[in-house]
């Protein structure tokens, strides 16, 4: 097996799994995935290979009828392109949407889907649904969400003493570029 499809497949598995964890993280509880949908931001995340390359990231949310949610996440990079992976949400058991698996739609995923379904779990949500935090329950992965690119550094204070609370590393934090 090639070096560098030895490390994607690695790195791959690291980012699938059970989302079992010993101690995880408190989630934000019932999400209403029609008032999650639409556009996000990406203020700040801990590092992640896939975005390496990324100065300012979002995501994009449809509810479908099948209540999978299609996912569209576009990535600027420091050139100026603009990179794109498409993919779908569920559930990770039936009925609760704080809790949900994410697979990209990519010849690896389509050979191996198991193996490529991410967590994707709710950690934080406002009443209001303009900011949340996103992560993976074994704290590697952390995203800080708004509906806009930047925020009130009041606001910004709260989503990073929410992920202080989980037990998240913000002194890792990439913060976007605009």
């Amino acid at each position: 097996m090639r070096p560098i499809l030895l490390s994607l497949l690695l790195a791959l598995a690291g980012c699938a799994g059970s989302g079992a964890t010993d101690n995880p993280p408190a989630t934000a509880g019932q999400v209403d995935l029609q008032r999650y949908q639409g556009t996000w931001y990406e203020l700040a995340r801990l590092p992640m290979f896939f975005q390496r390359d990324c100065v300012a990231s979002e995501a994009h949310y449809r509810l479908q009828e099948d209540s999978r949610v299609a996912v569209t996440n576009r990535c600027r990079t420091a050139e100026g392109e603009w990179q794109e992976a498409r993919g779908a949400a569920e559930a990770q058991v039936a009925g609760r949407t704080d809790k949900l698996w994410v697979r990209f739609d990519n010849w690896f995923s389509n050979l191996f889907p198991g193996l490529t379904k991410g967590d994707y779990w709710v950690l934080y949500l406002d009443a209001d649904y303009q900011v949340a935090l996103v992560g993976h329950p074994n704290r590697e992965y952390l995203w800080l969400l708004s509906r806009t690119p930047q925020v009130s550094a009041e606001t910004r204070d709260r989503l990073l003493s929410e992920a202080r609370e989980r037990g998240y590393d913000t002194g890792a934090l990439i913060w976007r570029a605009d």
